[in-house]
């Protein structure tokens, strides 16, 4: 199937055969998702047809599914990013490490689950975890480690919050309602088999697949391309009545930031956040026995990537970035034609303003926002979404969370003012203004 021009399909399926063949893996599929879905798909190596309608084990790409489920509750009230994951699921080991440190993989909890290797056997409810203060293994907040328990224990947290099982809050919260209906805990219809690829000759050896009880927020699902595909068009904004677009950018913003990846690399809440080049890409990767996966996408130019391989290990799936290169050199994304828009503000608002003697200036933006930034040189930015009558929170950069007060004299954030001139000797300025002057 494609919808985009042939010549970049071309350029696209021998990129995704390479990596099938180099990486050995049994069979991979890989997609481009653009307006809402795949627009551009292949499949290789023993892939049943059609390959979109296969299942692959999405390993930790489930993380994100299991975030969303988090982020829901937050919204609704029923949880704050600050609350102790004792308060909602009392008897673990971890004090007052907070639920949004676990989203970020900065709570310092152990990588895996106590006990057999959980990716390779099966597992039980959470009461069975061996749990002890050995799992915490860093101080709460002080760097990030990647742990799978502490996604274990978030999706029994959304569980216990709704009083279902974490299988039926995200399979009737997230993926029922974004159409994702061939995406499911156990393989289901037609499914490929996981293999192992031995390192030294062309053989293989198929993997186990069970339940992986408590620990199955972490990495339990399966899915189709076609399925991942929609999540890649979820990530890209189309969000539905799943989750509001503000939470979404909210998961997108680097918390934790993983000084062990080359390059840029960060994690939000429950997302991968990754520099590449100009681009900031969001998205996941995943691992289990048998399989690979990878959902990457860039929401500046609206375009994911998708693949999935049933080989526990050495298939590149950096192809999904090059995959976004190629679509964006040959078919880089039109944006929406400019329109007069009303500004949130008064007019009178916008424009010059100065910190101290450093200039700046206000913006309206066409989605409703004001953005502040430096004027003619560097200067803080950030962009501020209305809280009512004159006050704007901040969504990023320098001022993110702080509150913005706007009058046509001044603009009050985070203790500065901003005055119409240098430190404008008619208006209130902290620490008041030399009579004196300029001189």
């Amino acid at each position: 199937m494609t919808d985009l021009l042939p010549g970049t399909a071309a350029r696209l399926l021998p990129l995704v055969a390479r990596v099938q063949r180099e990486g050995r893996a049994p069979s991979l599929v890989a997609g481009v998702v653009r307006g809402g879905g795949l627009v551009w798909s292949a499949g290789r190596g023993d892939v049943a047809a059609p390959h979109t309608d296969v299942q692959y084990r999405l390993g930790s790409i489930t993380k994100p599914v299991t975030a969303v489920a988090v982020m829901r509750l937050r919204d609704e009230g029923r949880l704050d990013l600050d609350d102790a994951l004792e308060d909602h699921l009392p008897g673990t080991p971890f004090g007052r490490r907070t639920v949004g440190q676990l989203l970020a993989h900065v709570g310092g909890v152990g990588a895996e689950s106590p006990g057999s290797w959980w990716e390779r056997t099966p597992g039980g409810p959470l009461e069975e975890l061996p749990l002890t203060e050995a799992d915490r293994v860093l101080a709460a907040g002080r760097r990030f480690h990647y742990s799978n328990l502490g996604f274990g224990l978030l999706g029994q947290l959304a569980a216990r919050l709704r009083g279902r099982s974490w299988e039926q809050v995200v399979r009737e919260e997230v993926l029922l309602p974004l159409g994702m209906d061939r995406t499911t805990t156990r393989p289901s219809g037609v499914a490929a088999s996981g293999f192992a690829v031995h390192p030294w000759a062309d053989v293989v050896l198929p993997e186990p697949e069970h339940d992986a009880g408590a620990m199955a927020p972490a990495g339990q699902l399966w899915a189709t391309l076609t399925d991942l595909g929609r999540f890649a068009a979820f990530l890209l904004g189309d969000t539905g009545d799943v989750l509001a677009a503000d939470t979404l950018a909210e998961m997108c913003e680097p918390a934790g930031v993983d000084a062990s990846a080359t390059g840029w690399a960060a994690y939000g809440l429950g997302l991968q956040v990754q520099r590449v080049g100009e681009r900031t890409l969001v998205g996941h990767g995943g691992s289990m026995p048998g399989f690979l996966a990878m959902v990457l996408v860039d929401r500046e130019e609206q375009t994911g990537g998708v693949a999935l391989a049933n080989s526990t290990s050495g298939v590149d799936l950096s192809v999904v970035p090059r995959m976004l290169d190629v679509v964006r050199e040959a078919e880089p994304r039109v944006v929406d034609a400019w329109a007069p828009s009303a500004p949130p503000v008064p007019l009178d608002v916008l424009g010059p303003w100065y910190w101290g003697p450093a200039p700046a200036v206000l913006r309206a933006t066409a989605d409703g926002l004001l953005h502040l930034s430096g004027l003619g040189r560097q200067g803080r930015t950030s962009r501020f979404r209305p809280l009512g009558g004159d006050r704007w929170v901040g969504l990023d950069g320098y001022y993110a969370g702080e509150v913005l007060q706007v009058s046509p004299t001044r603009l009050e954030l985070a203790t500065f003012v901003y005055t119409r001139t240098p430190y404008d000797p008619d208006a209130d300025v902290p620490g008041g203004v030399d009579p004196g002057g300029w001189r």
